[in-house]
């Protein structure tokens, strides 16, 4: 059998890895194996990030929404969306935080027909 160097191969990972950690400081950008590893890290932070942005979405949203309600003269949050639940409203908190915040009017027209359920 003939004899494989495999130096090709090795070169081309080697590539890739230090392309893809390419910006990384001191010797996580130029060392394979710091290289590999601050990937492994920042896949991992990746990863939970793009799922920790929905929460800190969801929180402005409820911030936002939150500060147009009390304008709209509810006492808190969370007796605006139980109004809204019982008159059966089918908008979420981030279409509603987009009337307050872009569509005021819009979000005052929702807010006196919750109103009237409440009073």
């Amino acid at each position: 059998m003939t004899r494989v160097k495999g130096g090709v191969i090795s070169a081309k990972r080697r590539r890739n890895v230090l392309s893809r950690a390419k910006g990384f400081r001191h010797g996580r950008g130029t060392k394979e194996r710091l290289a590999k590893e601050s990937l492994v890290h920042a896949g991992k932070n990746a990863f939970n990030h793009r799922r920790d942005k929905k929460t800190v979405m969801r929180q402005l949203w409820i911030v936002r929404l939150n500060a147009a309600i009390r304008e709209e003269g509810f006492k808190s949050y969370s007796t605006f969306i139980n109004a809204l639940k019982l008159k059966g409203f089918g908008l979420d908190r981030k279409v509603l935080s987009e009337f307050a915040q872009n569509h005021p009017e819009t979000f005052s027209r929702i807010a006196k027909q919750v109103d009237a359920i409440r009073a």
